[in-house]
């Protein structure tokens, strides 16, 4: 099982940027496909960004694409997400997790999560 720990939310003035980091531990974090998922007040959670488990294929909600990059380090255990061009929309708690495709839909493939970070946008 890896463990996760998301980093590099903050405050941010529309049109800023930043990159937010997911800390793995375990050997294994190699072997997973990659989400990053994002939960606004009052709204369900939904998926942002996803990686291959080799880096190879990347994929983006419409909302972000454009704006915002998935990239990972294997030899790091870590999963990273560049956002650019915010916007106060993409306020939200960002959250990653081991995913999976199924149907050209992405789906965290359990159901536990960790504490998230938090970006908030201010126009």
């Amino acid at each position: 099982q890896v463990q996760l720990v998301e980093s590099g939310g903050g405050l941010v003035q529309a049109g800023g940027s930043l990159r937010l980091s997911c800390a793995a531990s375990g050997r294994t974090f190699s072997n997973y496909a990659m989400g990053w998922f994002r939960q606004a007040p009052g709204k369900e959670r939904e998926f942002v960004a996803g990686i291959s488990s080799n880096g190879g294929f990347t994929d983006y909600a419409a909302s972000v694409k454009g704006r915002f990059t998935v990239s990972r380090d294997n030899a790091k255990n870590t999963l990273y997400l560049e956002m650019n061009s915010l916007k106060p929309e993409d306020t939200a708690v960002y959250y990653c997790a081991p995913s999976f495709i199924h149907g050209s839909k992405w789906y965290a493939s359990s159901g536990s999560w960790g504490q998230g970070t938090q970006v908030t946008v201010s126009s």
